[in-house]
């Protein structure tokens, strides 16, 4: 039996050769079309099934809210303004309206809390599990779209806020820390079910940064993704990774959970590449828009990601992200 082909390969086999000029060759997370009064439009899209990317007892304007931030975290990572979205929904029968009553509220919400509308969409019925799509529109000051393949040598690595803290609250969901405290317990299972697109901060960041996305897969993957495309190396340091005290917490009694810091994906969290000249601007732009930003490491030459440990030895990394596929 042939080997199976996971998502990259499968994009760059069978969809890549239908790329619009718009699409950057699919080897980005949007696509960038031209818009009028100097600007560009980013486009995104992204799905969420259940019991893939959220649980079936989840509360419905809490999947309504994951579905819109896990897209708007996309145009973050471009330093998009939204505009709006369009919106897909495959339920079961068994969803009543009570359900989808509550679902339409989270939407309603963050469509406040984002400055966002519904533009128009599709729904339909399925004998499967809840599929959500949603394509959301932004805009960006046109030739100022930061792309994975714009990361150069020399470069230093910058995340935002906390690493690891939605995988290690799927855990928390799944009930394997149960030794932890409640708050801590809390606070990462909120961490999963509800992400905090970082689009001030994204906006901000446009004409500082190289190279920029959002971490959802894992930051190991995603990094390796902005080193492919850019065609360059990256050197991580696991010591100088941000975590929160409750991710420290499960650290200090599980250390084998780094896998989820390093791997374990819906961080939503920006990744970003800086030149050391530009860098000392960040420092005034975490303090202003509430959001940390962590140097984690370097860009060189070669290629790959490599995450050194506290002795300056390369780590195994077992989980690099998560595998749709």
């Amino acid at each position: 039996m042939a080997a199976r082909l996971g998502e990259f390969e499968r994009i760059a086999r069978f969809f890549a050769p239908l790329a619009a000029p718009g699409a950057l060759g699919l080897t980005d997370d949007v696509a960038v079309i031209d818009g009028p009064d100097g600007q560009e439009y980013v486009l995104k899209t992204d799905a969420i099934v259940e019991g893939v990317h959220f649980l079936p007892d989840d509360p419905p304007e809490l999947v309504a809210k994951k579905l819109l931030r896990v897209n708007l975290s996309d145009l973050a990572g471009k330093g998009a303004v939204p505009i709006g979205y369009l919106l897909m929904t495959a339920l079961p029968r068994s969803r009543d309206d009570a359900w989808l009553a509550a679902f339409a509220a989270g939407l309603g919400a963050d469509q406040v809390a984002f400055g966002i509308g519904l533009l128009g969409g599709d729904s339909t019925a399925t004998d499967g599990p809840i599929t959500l799509s949603a394509t959301v529109i932004g805009r960006v000051p046109r030739g100022r779209t930061p792309l994975r393949s714009d990361a150069k040598p020399g470069d230093l690595v910058y995340v935002s806020g906390t690493l690891g803290d939605a995988a290690l609250g799927l855990l928390v969901l799944q009930g394997k820390l149960a030794g932890l405290d409640a708050a801590h317990r809390a606070f990462l299972a909120a961490r999963y079910r509800l992400p905090e697109p970082r689009l001030k901060l994204g906006q901000r960041l446009l004409g500082i940064v190289h190279a920029m996305m959002d971490i959802s897969d894992g930051l190991v993957a995603d990094l390796g993704h902005i080193c492919e495309t850019s065609g360059v190396a990256a050197r991580i340091e696991a010591a100088a990774l941000p975590l929160s005290p409750a991710a420290r917490a499960v650290l200090a009694a599980e250390p084998q959970r780094l896998s989820a810091v390093l791997g374990g994906g819906d961080d939503y969290e920006l990744l970003l590449t800086v030149s050391g000249a530009k860098s000392s601007a960040l420092p005034l732009l975490a303090a202003e828009t509430g959001v940390p930003l962590t140097r984690i490491g370097r860009i060189e030459t070669g290629s790959g990601v490599v995450v050194i440990d506290a002795q300056g030895q390369a780590m195994p990394v077992t989980v690099a992200g998560y595998q749709h596929f």
